[in-house]
């Protein structure tokens, strides 16, 4: 599945972005086109996403003209953070998932400075932007949200994958208004029971066994996080707030206290049955609590829905974003322009200046210069497009041993990146981990919480 935007939205989109385009040379450039992807296979338009460790930027490939979110991630910070296993995690997901709701990968790869991510282009922003812009969701308008985001998780259930960190600013919006889930740096592959246990997410919207597996009062959680969260989530859009205070320094203790006691007061704009669903979504009791498509599709709330026109993408959404603007914040070009240290699109001249001066060295001092270990070699290379040619997706590897941390939100707009999974080495503490693909930005640090 390629997501792309309108005709309009993409010529616009292509005019702003040329300003990056711009600074590479007029000269006709060759690359090898059936050779493996790599960087100089695409066009650099514009950034739209930062975080720790590099952009993301609407790229066009160059022999197909389609185009992508391209997200890079320097190597270097990587490597001091402690986040290359995080890293190589989120892309052994992502290559083993497709689906309509989901932003799917395209291609991995890696030069000197950097490890590329190639993903599905949505032009609408995530959910966390819109409600910044003041946009009120009604009940019309998530009830197919729901909808959508259920067919996803009972997806990502049915292959094993927890997602750890539903939310809005991880719900990015096509061209149309459907609804897509981002952001697999924290997910996680249940075992052979079932379950995981680290202490992993964004506060706000982690369920209660999460925190109580952390208290050591639960022997760990499953797929039911992640429809928590989804309770969570569409509360909050529409209501405005979330139904728990949580702030970013609530130790697990008092946030286990506020999820069970807080007395939820559920919008007063919505049906009863809606609210009832919303209920059932943020029942704290895991057994009890709606984590299946099929109860969601059963309950009266989803009623009027039709979950087969909803797949095949047949339902318009009520909300379309604009296609005048790229739903993003533009001091991220600024940014890559003037502050930027290695400007993605100097890239070709700098790495080309570096093997040069490499190529300088003597064979002497070359010999006596210790051989470090390479902590990228596990980072794949990837082409879906050879994969759409008969190849299947390679199921993810086997988790290692597991590890604990937490990503704390203090403010309802911040965006927060948990920097941890049960399958991932834990990174240092104040890190921040995995970059959006649309216009987002990771604003605080997160804070891991050690298991008790």
């Amino acid at each position: 599945m390629f997501i792309t935007g309108s005709p309009l939205a993409l010529s616009k989109t292509v005019k702003i972005g040329c300003t990056m385009g711009s600074w590479h040379s007029s000269k006709n450039e060759t690359f090898d086109s059936s050779g493996n992807v790599n960087f100089d296979h695409f066009q650099i338009l514009r950034a739209i996403g930062k975080g720790s460790f590099g952009k993301v930027c609407i790229v066009q490939k160059k022999d197909t003209k389609k185009m992508y979110a391209m997200k890079y991630m320097n190597k270097m910070a990587c490597a001091q953070q402690e986040a290359v296993s995080n890293v190589i995690r989120e892309v052994q997901i992502l290559r083993a998932v497709e689906h309509v709701f989901i932003v799917n990968l395209w291609y991995c790869f890696q030069d000197e400075e950097d490890m590329f991510m190639v993903v599905d282009l949505l032009l609408g922003g995530d959910l966390r932007y819109h409600m910044a812009e003041d946009k009120t969701f009604t009940e019309d308008h998530v009830t197919l949200y729901l909808a959508e985001l259920a067919l996803a998780l009972d997806y990502l259930g049915g292959r094993g994958i927890i997602h750890r960190d539903i939310k809005p600013d991880n719900i990015l919006l096509d061209e149309e208004g459907h609804v897509h889930i981002t952001d697999f740096n924290i997910a996680a592959e249940t075992g052979k029971d079932g379950t995981a246990s680290s202490l992993s997410g964004t506060k706000p919207y982690m369920a209660p066994e999460i925190f109580s597996t952390a208290l050591g009062e639960s022997d760990g959680y499953s797929f039911a996080v992640d429809w928590w969260a989804l309770g969570v989530t569409i509360f909050e859009l529409l209501k405005k707030r979330r139904p728990f205070v949580i702030h970013g320094d609530t130790g697990p203790q008092e946030t286990l206290h506020v999820l069970v006691n807080t007395n939820v007061h559920y919008p007063a704009c919505v049906s009863e049955n809606m609210n009832d669903l919303l209920r059932q979504l943020l029942l704290v009791d895991a057994k009890q609590r709606i984590q299946t498509l099929a109860a969601v599709r059963s309950h009266p709330a989803m009623a009027s829905v039709n979950f087969d026109n909803v797949k095949a993408k047949q339902i318009k959404p009520l909300f379309v974003p604009s296609n005048d603007q790229l739903n993003c914040d533009p001091t991220y070009e600024l940014e890559e322009m003037i502050i930027e240290t290695k400007p993605l699109h100097k890239k070709k001249k700098r790495l080309a200046k570096q093997l040069s001066k490499k190529d300088s060295l003597s064979s002497d001092n070359a010999s006596t210069t210790k051989e470090k270990p390479d902590l990228f070699k596990d980072f794949p290379y990837y082409n879906r497009d050879s994969d759409l040619h008969g190849k299947k997706p390679p199921a993810p590897a086997p988790a290692p041993a597991k590890s604990s941390g937490v990503s704390n939100q203090r403010n309802q707009g911040d965006v927060k990146r948990p920097n941890t999974a049960d399958s991932a080495a834990q990174p240092k503490p104040n890190s921040k981990q995995a970059l959006p693909y649309s216009c987002n930005q990771d604003s605080n640090q997160a804070r891991p919480i050690k298991q008790s």
